[in-house]
């Protein structure tokens, strides 16, 4: 058996589709807009103190870039079970809340 090095060159084009992770992205824009719209309170459960953006929708199913209607703003943070970020990443009925809510910020943005 003969094996030879034969590397293959690495391609000359960029990436043509944003990556989840890019399209998930939350811009200081849509941070402060999310942040205006909640009043400084989580969209929940109302508290104040430590508020996280949350995505309302899993980053792949996000088309084009992130708005202001994809997220809300829950207390957190997420890994700490009992806040809203961690009730709506990791339950259904969180997951169900967040669809809906969602549903309601895109109902209100096109009246």
């Amino acid at each position: 058996m003969n094996f030879e090095y034969n590397p293959v060159s690495k391609p000359s084009y960029r990436r043509r589709k944003p990556t989840s992770k890019m399209r998930g992205r939350i811009t200081p824009d849509v941070y402060q807009t999310a942040l205006e719209r909640s009043g400084g309170r989580c969209e929940r459960c109302n508290k104040t103190g430590y508020l996280e953006a949350a995505h309302l929708v899993r980053r792949w199913k996000i088309e084009g870039s992130t708005t202001a209607n994809d997220i809300a703003m829950l207390c957190g943070p997420a890994v700490n079970t009992g806040t809203c970020h961690n009730w709506v990443d990791y339950t259904a009925e969180g997951r169900a809340w967040a669809e809906e809510y969602r549903q309601q910020l895109y109902k209100k943005a096109h009246e």
